[in-house]
């Protein structure tokens, strides 16, 4: 059958609040790209787990509703859940019916990060180009941010597959701070790792890990933990994909977590935000170095021995 299908733009702020009064309205699925980028290229999250956001500035949000919703009346629910919010904006049309999740994930080809780590849907084939040494993560992009396409994640991505070309991640144990889909763990798992943990604050993105970690055969080498239960270890690579005001929050933590000599990755960071961030962790890393892809900056670095 076909929906009725609800488009809106919004900035990142106002995204949650419309999220959730769409689903609250009954909505059978929200899907988000960015709005400033070519659509041709974009591709959506389906359905974040709460709590999780994408960092778009502005975002195109749309929503699918049985195909007999009065338009009409659904403004008046929306605008009767939240005055708060610009439903003028809301556009309608009907669409047809086709396996929507599906169809975003035929859009998702596959992406190369460094010499050999690949991020690669369920439903693709591997590219030729991937070698027979490929590290290979198969996600889903409809199961919680973070599936690769995202600078931020992108130059996690890329540092991860220099280590392991340096020999730093065989054997070692990582630690992926704000773990989310869990994408960076499974990587350093793939790429060489012996174990990995994950931290993340929003139960649904640890259990979006645990099950992409399944799903990829490395479920045993792959623990999760809220912040609150997480052991107190340290590790020789630790990775934090989270934002600005949560790396500078988080700062003793994080070194606290890296052990001597050991490697840190810092993400989620717009560009101009690194000088004060460069500045929170200098008193317990070197050598460190910021790169750029796009607006978002990574910072890495090594643990002072002393």
């Amino acid at each position: 059958m076909p929906f009725l299908e609800l488009t809106l733009r919004c900035t990142e702020a106002e995204q949650p609040t419309y999220a959730q009064v769409l689903e609250d309205v009954g909505a059978l699925a929200v899907t988000m790209l960015d709005a400033d980028a070519d659509t041709t290229d974009e591709q959506a999250i389906l359905e974040p787990g709460v709590g999780e956001t994408p960092l778009w500035r502005a975002i195109v949000l749309t929503a699918l509703f049985e195909a007999d919703t009065d338009a009409l009346a659904l403004l008046a629910d929306l605008e009767a859940l939240d005055a708060t919010l610009d439903w003028s904006r809301a556009g309608f049309r009907k669409v047809e019916d086709q396996d929507w999740e599906r169809a975003w994930m035929d859009q998702y080809a596959p992406l190369q990060f460094g010499a050999r780590t690949w991020i690669v849907p369920w439903n693709a084939d591997l590219p030729e180009a991937a070698g027979p040494d490929a590290a290979v993560v198969r996600l889903d992009p409809g199961l919680a941010f973070g599936s690769g396409t995202h600078p931020t994640t992108s130059l996690c991505l890329q540092w991860l597959d220099a280590l392991s070309a340096e020999g730093a991640l065989a054997g070692a144990n990582v630690l992926d701070y704000g773990c989310g889909s869990g994408i960076l763990a499974l990587a350093a798992l793939k790429l060489g790792a012996a174990g990995a943990v994950g931290i993340d604050n929003d139960p649904q993105a640890l259990i979006a890990s645990r099950d992409n970690a399944d799903r990829n055969e490395v479920g045993p080498a792959l623990e999760v933990f809220l912040p609150t239960d997480a052991p107190d270890a340290t590790y020789p690579v630790v990775m934090a994909n989270i934002l600005a005001s949560a790396l500078d929050a988080l700062a003793e933590t994080l070194a606290q977590r890296v052990a001597p000599g050991g490697r840190i990755a810092l993400s989620g960071i717009l560009d101009g935000q690194e000088e004060e961030l460069l500045r929170r962790y200098r008193p317990w890393f070197e050598q460190l170095a910021v790169t750029r892809e796009g607006d978002w900056v990574r910072i890495d670095g090594v643990r002072k021995s002393g």
